[in-house]
């Protein structure tokens, strides 16, 4: 099926669309995008730079993909975009490009990412993530698999927020939420469990008691991290994924952890 420009959008002649995709009025589209099959961009709304869309996202009007990084320390070249299938952009959301030559801002696939909302540079964003309005994440923050961040959280630059974790609305992260965890504050603290998420996301109640024990280890027996580390190596359910997963995430942190309330 061929693509359905409207007689108002603007589309590079070198810009590349794939089959079905449906170009709004007033949008424009950079010459070199690249627009995935299905794929709908609305009135008003814009791809540019060196960026590629997967098939079947949604760009809501005057979102804006691609753009140049606010990053003072862009040099030139051609950073640029990465997205995959199935992503929404409300309207208003912007994702920039990557600040270094060659680098870019990713985002997976299966995505929900509310009005208003901004991806800086160099930012990593995995799948099926949840991103409420008005939500700001700085420059190179990562954000794993099914992550949740509640309306008009901020995310410091370079911290991370592991799979299957919770940020709360109007929190401020300035510090890595470790996975299956809930923080919330200002700055964020560690709550609890994200107990309803793993429900909804098909956990077996063994799996969110094997959670509950490493998030008792953490936050809960007055260890400091490295005693809590080798707490965890040492018990029992070490090797489960849950404990597993917590271990790598807290063994990488760079910016340490969020703090327990």
């Amino acid at each position: 099926m061929s693509p359905q420009i409207h007689a108002t959008a603007i589309v590079e002649s070198t810009a590349q669309l794939g089959a079905g995709v449906v170009i709004g009025a007033f949008a424009y589209v950079g010459g070199n995008a690249i627009v995935g099959d299905g794929t709908v961009v609305h009135h008003h709304a814009t791809v540019e730079g060196q960026t590629i869309l997967g098939r079947e996202c949604e760009i809501y009007p005057y979102a804006c993909i691609g753009a140049k990084t606010q990053d003072l320390k862009h040099r030139g070249g051609a950073p640029g975009v990465r997205i995959g299938d199935c992503n929404v952009f409300r309207e208003h959301v912007t994702v920039h490009a990557a600040t270094d030559d060659g680098r870019f801002t990713v985002v997976g696939s299966n995505n929900y990412i509310l009005a208003y909302s901004h991806v800086a540079h160099d930012c990593v964003l995995g799948n099926h993530i949840v991103m409420s309005n008005s939500i700001s994440l700085a420059g190179h923050v990562v954000v794993e698999d099914y992550v949740t961040i509640g309306g008009a959280a901020g995310g410091h630059q370079f911290c991370r927020l592991g799979t299957h974790a919770m940020l709360g609305a109007m929190s401020k992260l300035v510090q890595d939420l470790p996975p299956y965890l809930i923080a919330d504050g200002h700055p964020a603290v560690i709550r609890s469990i994200n107990k309803i998420g793993l429900e909804r996301n098909k956990f077996t109640p063994e799996a969110i008691d094997r959670v509950k024990q490493a998030y008792k280890i953490l936050y809960r027996e007055g260890l400091h991290r490295r005693q809590a580390m080798e707490r965890m190596q040492e018990h029992p359910l070490a090797s489960s994924e849950e404990f597993q997963r917590m271990l790598a995430f807290a063994t990488a942190t760079e910016r340490g952890l969020v703090p327990g309330n």
